[in-house]
């Protein structure tokens, strides 16, 4: 019989999968093209080409066992050194290789930091909406996920809730901005408000909490917006980097941590962290595409079609008397439904093979995500179905 602890991970399993696993089998049914999904946050545009020629690159002129073999836990020490310096050119911060660990993508490298730093009972503390997924992380190193109510007049974080929230027993906070399921990018005014909370309670406590930046959607900013980069608010920062969706290479598992020298404890971290990506069987991140994302630090995704896509569906959803936030970052639109159980209005848009995500899944009901990294069809295509829903309940 398996674990108890995993028996209650799966009877919390993830409601996004289950979602793209109905979709693919509405689909056999209706056939691809008659079936709407919106629910996995899966990158719809191709990699950028400089993706193929580096692969192909790396395989004819580099010797095979230099690329697939063993390395530091860390990663390659040139990769690192290369990311370091792109950081630093981009954010005026002032990293070396000893700063950079690479990891199997954003999920990897926020396993690999609560390894690190969780006692049993420690406290994580994330603000709602967040990536459903947090619940799972932090549980499997014994740690309890502490959620911040919501603030949906606009999503950015709820400061107040939040300063009562913290307690002796919070060791991290984890935020998202860009935000998986609002886009929301959070402002700089309350980055500077949260690091001074987390500065207050800190001296209050006596303890060290640490700011951890969930940051794949980074690279995905629409208007020209800026997504401040929080090491440069608060020391006690760590920042977990994907290439998921700013070089479309979900299947590839491959991103980074940042862990600052002024983290408290740094060099402790460092080596915890490198056990951590050993004992939890990543061992090392993979070293082909350590090589190939070092070829590829300014090379970017067509955002163009992202944005065609987030213009049409907010407008047309707008329209149509959904209330909605128009999104700054990423590629998910939060939709209040017009009935009060979100996971009944799923089901409801479902009979319209329209397949969305209930916002329970990320801590905030009464709303659902839908994941426009989809070709502009598929939303044209879908848009009658989302009338047709929001007429039939109201």
């Amino acid at each position: 019989m398996i674990s108890t602890k995993m028996q209650e991970q799966i009877k919390n399993s993830s409601v996004i999968r289950a979602m793209f696993e109905e979709g693919r089998r509405l689909s056999e049914i209706y056939g691809a093209e008659n079936v709407f999904d919106f629910s996995l946050g899966n990158p719809s545009v191709e990699p950028p080409i400089e993706v193929n020629n580096a692969i192909l690159e790396i395989l004819q002129t580099e010797k095979l066992m230099s690329v697939h073999g063993y390395m530091n836990n860390s990663g390659y020490e040139e990769v690192r050194a290369v990311i370091a310096k792109s950081i630093n050119d981009k954010f005026g911060t002032a990293f070396t290789f000893n700063n950079i660990l690479m990891t199997v993508g954003a999920a990897g490298g926020l396993n690999v930091i609560f390894k690190t730093l969780l006692n049993p009972q420690d406290e994580v503390i994330t603000f709602a909406p967040f990536f459903g997924e947090y619940r799972g992380y932090v549980k499997n190193h014994e740690g309890e996920l502490v959620i911040v109510a919501p603030n949906t007049l606009d999503f950015q974080p709820n400061l107040e809730d939040f300063k009562q929230k913290i307690t002796s027993k919070t060791k991290a906070v984890i935020i998202n901005s860009p935000n998986n399921p609002t886009g929301v990018i959070y402002s700089e005014e309350n980055i500077i408000k949260l690091s001074d909370i987390l500065r207050e309670k800190q001296k209050e406590f006596g303890t060290d909490i640490y700011l951890i930046s969930d940051e794949p959607y980074r690279e995905l900013a629409y208007d020209n917006n800026e997504v401040p980069y929080l090491s440069k608010y608060y020391a006690n920062t760590i920042v977990g980097y994907s290439f998921s969706k700013s070089l479309s290479l979900p299947g590839e598992r491959i991103g980074y941590l940042v862990i600052p020298d002024q983290a408290a404890d740094y060099e402790n971290i460092v080596a915890a962290a490198n056990m951590a990506n050993r004992i939890l069987g990543f061992v090392n991140a993979p070293s082909l595409f350590q090589r190939v994302v070092a070829k590829c630090l300014n090379a970017k995704v067509d955002i163009d079609s992202y944005n065609k896509n987030r213009e049409l569906i907010y407008k047309s959803l707008s329209s149509y008397g959904y209330q909605c936030i128009k999104p700054q970052g990423a590629f998910y639109l939060f939709v209040k439904t017009p009935i009060e159980n979100d996971a009944e209005f799923c089901a409801l848009a479902k009979q319209k093979n329209i397949l969305i995500v209930p916002g329970t899944a990320f801590g905030c009901p009464g709303y659902v995500r839908i994941a426009y990294c989809v070709a502009y069809k598929t939303i044209e295509k879908a848009l009658p179905g989302f009338k047709a829903l929001i007429d039939e309940v109201k």
